[in-house]
């Protein structure tokens, strides 16, 4: 699984717009833009989501699931707690 949050983190640090992703996904802009809003779990297609993970694997970013290690290394970013909307942890 793949939350929308993580699409947006992992989609900043390829460096690349929605566009872009929807482009080297072969998707369309409004998929992406629909994933990314979704709250929690991004809803959609299997085939689909499929290709968005492959882009971004293609464009260097490894998507890591909970209590999962990376096995290649390297820099990242890994949510551990969901901050409240008050900015403390919850």
């Amino acid at each position: 699984m793949i939350t929308a949050a993580q699409m947006r983190a992992a989609r900043a640090l390829a460096g690349i717009d929605q566009k872009a992703l929807a482009e080297k996904a072969g998707v369309s802009v409004p998929t992406i833009q629909r994933m990314e809003a979704s709250e929690g779990n991004v809803r959609g297609v299997v085939d689909t989501l499929t290709r968005v993970i492959e882009a971004l694997n293609a464009c260097g970013v490894e998507l890591i699931g909970d209590n999962q290690s990376s096995e290649r290394g390297g820099r990242g970013v890994r949510l551990i707690h969901p901050r409240s909307p008050g900015g403390q942890n919850g």
